[in-house]
Protein backbone atom coordinates (compact mmCIF):
# COMPACT_ATOMS: atom_id res chain seq x y z
CA UNK A 1 0.00 0.00 0.00
CA UNK A 2 3.14 1.94 0.58
CA UNK A 3 4.11 1.73 -2.62
CA UNK A 4 0.99 2.46 -4.25
CA UNK A 5 0.54 5.85 -2.14
CA UNK A 6 4.65 6.99 -3.79
CA UNK A 7 3.38 6.43 -7.27
CA UNK A 8 -0.33 7.44 -6.50
CA UNK A 9 -0.44 9.73 -9.30
CA UNK A 10 -0.03 6.88 -11.65
CA UNK A 11 -3.24 5.51 -11.25
CA UNK A 12 -3.50 1.75 -12.67
CA UNK A 13 -6.93 -0.05 -14.12
CA UNK A 14 -8.83 -2.19 -13.01
CA UNK A 15 -8.42 -0.62 -9.66
CA UNK A 16 -7.68 -3.05 -6.83
CA UNK A 17 -9.38 -3.30 -3.56
CA UNK A 18 -6.23 -1.63 -1.85
CA UNK A 19 -6.78 0.93 -3.79
CA UNK A 20 -10.02 1.87 -2.96
CA UNK A 21 -9.29 1.12 0.51
CA UNK A 22 -6.49 3.67 0.58
CA UNK A 23 -8.67 6.16 -1.24
CA UNK A 24 -11.33 6.18 1.15
CA UNK A 25 -9.22 6.33 3.86
CA UNK A 26 -7.33 9.57 2.40
CA UNK A 27 -10.12 10.96 1.06
CA UNK A 28 -11.90 10.81 4.89
CA UNK A 29 -8.35 11.75 6.80
CA UNK A 30 -7.83 14.95 4.50
CA UNK A 31 -12.12 15.81 5.21
CA UNK A 32 -11.17 15.73 8.77
CA UNK A 33 -8.10 17.79 8.34
CA UNK A 34 -10.58 20.03 6.68
CA UNK A 35 -13.29 19.91 9.25
CA UNK A 36 -10.91 20.56 12.06
CA UNK A 37 -9.45 23.60 10.64
CA UNK A 38 -12.68 25.04 9.27
CA UNK A 39 -13.82 24.61 13.18
CA UNK A 40 -10.66 25.99 14.44
CA UNK A 41 -10.53 29.12 12.32
CA UNK A 42 -14.36 30.00 11.84
CA UNK A 43 -16.11 32.76 13.39
CA UNK A 44 -19.17 34.47 12.97
CA UNK A 45 -22.86 33.49 13.56
CA UNK A 46 -23.44 30.78 10.40
CA UNK A 47 -21.78 27.97 12.13
CA UNK A 48 -23.20 24.32 11.52
CA UNK A 49 -22.39 21.24 12.51
CA UNK A 50 -24.30 19.73 9.83
CA UNK A 51 -21.92 21.48 7.65
CA UNK A 52 -18.92 20.42 9.60
CA UNK A 53 -19.95 16.58 9.01
CA UNK A 54 -20.73 17.20 5.42
CA UNK A 55 -17.08 18.07 5.36
CA UNK A 56 -16.09 14.54 6.47
CA UNK A 57 -18.95 12.93 4.10
CA UNK A 58 -18.35 15.14 0.44
CA UNK A 59 -14.38 13.52 0.03
CA UNK A 60 -15.25 10.13 0.79
CA UNK A 61 -18.49 9.99 -1.63
CA UNK A 62 -16.85 12.01 -4.29
CA UNK A 63 -13.51 9.31 -3.83
CA UNK A 64 -15.84 6.72 -4.63
CA UNK A 65 -17.80 8.06 -7.14
CA UNK A 66 -14.52 8.58 -9.38
CA UNK A 67 -13.58 5.23 -8.58
CA UNK A 68 -16.77 4.42 -10.25
CA UNK A 69 -16.18 6.59 -13.17
CA UNK A 70 -13.04 5.16 -13.21
CA UNK A 71 -13.21 3.30 -15.92
CA UNK A 72 -17.38 3.24 -17.11
CA UNK A 73 -18.74 5.21 -19.19
CA UNK A 74 -21.82 4.28 -18.59
CA UNK A 75 -21.91 4.04 -15.13
CA UNK A 76 -20.13 7.73 -15.52
CA UNK A 77 -23.56 8.46 -17.43
CA UNK A 78 -25.78 7.04 -14.49
CA UNK A 79 -24.42 8.83 -12.15
CA UNK A 80 -24.58 12.10 -13.83
CA UNK A 81 -28.07 11.39 -14.46
CA UNK A 82 -28.95 10.57 -10.51
CA UNK A 83 -27.14 14.09 -9.88
CA UNK A 84 -29.48 16.03 -12.28
CA UNK A 85 -32.42 14.75 -10.44
CA UNK A 86 -30.72 15.22 -6.73
CA UNK A 87 -31.51 19.14 -5.55
CA UNK A 88 -29.38 20.96 -2.56
CA UNK A 89 -31.73 22.57 -1.06
CA UNK A 90 -29.29 24.05 1.66
CA UNK A 91 -27.97 27.48 0.47
CA UNK A 92 -24.51 28.23 1.55
CA UNK A 93 -24.17 31.83 2.81
CA UNK A 94 -20.43 32.58 2.96
CA UNK A 95 -18.05 32.45 0.47
CA UNK A 96 -15.23 30.69 3.06
CA UNK A 97 -17.95 27.92 3.30
CA UNK A 98 -18.16 27.65 -0.14
CA UNK A 99 -14.36 27.27 -0.61
CA UNK A 100 -14.00 24.57 2.25
CA UNK A 101 -16.79 22.50 0.05
CA UNK A 102 -14.29 23.18 -3.20
CA UNK A 103 -11.63 22.22 -1.26
CA UNK A 104 -13.25 18.69 0.20
CA UNK A 105 -14.54 17.91 -3.16
CA UNK A 106 -11.32 18.43 -5.12
CA UNK A 107 -9.17 16.51 -2.40
CA UNK A 108 -11.84 13.81 -2.69
CA UNK A 109 -11.54 13.71 -6.46
CA UNK A 110 -7.81 13.46 -6.15
CA UNK A 111 -8.18 10.32 -3.68
CA UNK A 112 -10.92 8.41 -6.25
CA UNK A 113 -8.18 9.66 -9.62
CA UNK A 114 -5.91 7.81 -7.24
CA UNK A 115 -3.50 10.87 -7.29
CA UNK A 116 -2.71 10.04 -3.71
CA UNK A 117 0.48 12.45 -3.03
CA UNK A 118 -1.20 14.90 -4.64
CA UNK A 119 -3.79 14.81 -2.51
CA UNK A 120 -1.46 14.92 0.44
CA UNK A 121 0.36 17.99 -0.71
CA UNK A 122 -2.88 19.87 -1.78
CA UNK A 123 -4.49 19.16 1.54
CA UNK A 124 -1.67 20.72 3.72
CA UNK A 125 -1.31 23.53 1.34
CA UNK A 126 -5.28 24.20 1.60
CA UNK A 127 -5.22 23.89 5.39
CA UNK A 128 -1.62 26.19 5.47
CA UNK A 129 -3.58 28.43 3.90
CA UNK A 130 -6.48 28.65 5.69
CA UNK A 131 -4.38 28.76 9.13
CA UNK A 132 -1.83 31.65 8.00
CA UNK A 133 -5.48 34.10 6.72
CA UNK A 134 -6.71 33.19 10.57
CA UNK A 135 -3.53 33.98 11.92
CA UNK A 136 -2.72 37.35 10.13
CA UNK A 137 -6.66 38.09 10.30
CA UNK A 138 -6.18 38.44 6.41
CA UNK A 139 -8.65 41.13 4.49
CA UNK A 140 -10.37 42.02 8.22
CA UNK A 141 -10.55 45.80 7.86
CA UNK A 142 -11.66 46.01 11.23
CA UNK A 143 -9.34 47.31 13.92
CA UNK A 144 -11.38 47.10 16.92
CA UNK A 145 -12.46 43.85 19.33
CA UNK A 146 -15.10 45.53 21.31
CA UNK A 147 -18.13 47.31 20.88
CA UNK A 148 -19.57 49.66 23.11
CA UNK A 149 -23.21 51.81 23.92
CA UNK A 150 -24.51 53.70 26.39
CA UNK A 151 -26.31 56.61 27.34
CA UNK A 152 -25.35 59.79 28.64
CA UNK A 153 -27.05 62.11 30.78
CA UNK A 154 -24.35 64.96 31.75
CA UNK A 155 -23.45 67.90 29.50
CA UNK A 156 -21.33 67.73 26.00
CA UNK A 157 -19.05 69.80 27.98
CA UNK A 158 -18.18 66.81 30.39
CA UNK A 159 -17.34 64.46 27.58
CA UNK A 160 -13.65 63.92 28.18
CA UNK A 161 -14.05 62.44 31.43
CA UNK A 162 -15.59 59.71 29.52
CA UNK A 163 -13.24 59.80 26.53
CA UNK A 164 -10.61 59.21 29.57
CA UNK A 165 -11.85 56.99 31.01
CA UNK A 166 -12.03 54.68 28.00
CA UNK A 167 -8.47 55.40 27.17
CA UNK A 168 -7.32 53.76 30.43
CA UNK A 169 -9.02 50.42 29.19
CA UNK A 170 -8.47 50.89 25.53
CA UNK A 171 -5.37 51.29 22.42
CA UNK A 172 -7.81 53.10 20.22
CA UNK A 173 -11.31 54.70 21.10
CA UNK A 174 -13.29 55.75 18.09
CA UNK A 175 -16.41 57.08 18.60
CA UNK A 176 -19.27 54.78 16.15
CA UNK A 177 -22.56 57.00 16.91
CA UNK A 178 -23.46 60.22 19.04
CA UNK A 179 -26.67 61.34 18.94
CA UNK A 180 -27.74 65.25 20.45
CA UNK A 181 -31.03 65.88 22.21
CA UNK A 182 -32.82 69.25 21.29
CA UNK A 183 -31.34 70.63 24.44
CA UNK A 184 -27.87 70.30 23.76
CA UNK A 185 -27.33 67.06 25.74
CA UNK A 186 -25.43 64.40 24.73
CA UNK A 187 -27.96 61.16 24.91
CA UNK A 188 -26.53 58.06 23.24
CA UNK A 189 -23.18 56.88 22.34
CA UNK A 190 -21.43 54.44 20.45
CA UNK A 191 -17.57 53.42 20.80
CA UNK A 192 -15.35 50.87 18.61
CA UNK A 193 -12.73 49.85 21.44
CA UNK A 194 -9.13 48.54 20.82
CA UNK A 195 -9.16 46.91 24.56
CA UNK A 196 -6.14 46.80 26.45
CA UNK A 197 -6.53 43.19 27.65
CA UNK A 198 -9.71 41.87 26.39
CA UNK A 199 -9.96 39.43 29.21
CA UNK A 200 -11.23 42.30 31.30
CA UNK A 201 -13.62 43.24 29.47
CA UNK A 202 -16.36 42.46 32.45
CA UNK A 203 -14.16 44.89 34.82
CA UNK A 204 -14.30 48.20 31.90
CA UNK A 205 -18.04 47.13 32.66
CA UNK A 206 -18.43 47.35 36.23
CA UNK A 207 -16.50 50.54 36.55
CA UNK A 208 -17.84 52.01 33.89
CA UNK A 209 -21.77 51.86 35.79
CA UNK A 210 -19.77 53.39 38.37
CA UNK A 211 -19.12 56.56 36.54
CA UNK A 212 -21.30 59.33 36.81
CA UNK A 213 -23.82 59.99 33.92
CA UNK A 214 -23.36 56.28 32.35
CA UNK A 215 -26.64 54.56 32.06
CA UNK A 216 -28.10 51.72 29.98
CA UNK A 217 -24.24 50.53 29.21
CA UNK A 218 -24.35 47.50 26.96
CA UNK A 219 -20.69 46.02 25.51
CA UNK A 220 -19.95 42.90 23.16
CA UNK A 221 -16.94 41.50 21.41
CA UNK A 222 -16.75 42.58 17.96
CA UNK A 223 -16.43 39.17 16.97
CA UNK A 224 -20.09 39.03 17.50
CA UNK A 225 -20.75 41.75 14.43
CA UNK A 226 -20.44 40.58 10.52
CA UNK A 227 -18.20 42.46 8.56
CA UNK A 228 -18.59 42.24 4.60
Amino acid sequence: MLDTFLRGDHASAPTSLSVVALAVLLSFMLGQLIAWVYMATHSGLSYSRAFVVSLLLLPVIVALVMIILANSLVAAVGVMAVFAIVRFRNVVRDTLDTAHVLAAIVLGMACGLQKFATAALGGLIVAAIVAFAWLTSFGRRRHHDFFLQLHWTRPAAELPALTRFLDRHSRRVECAQRRVAPDGLVTDLAYHLQLRDPDRADELLRELAALPGATDITGVPATHESEA
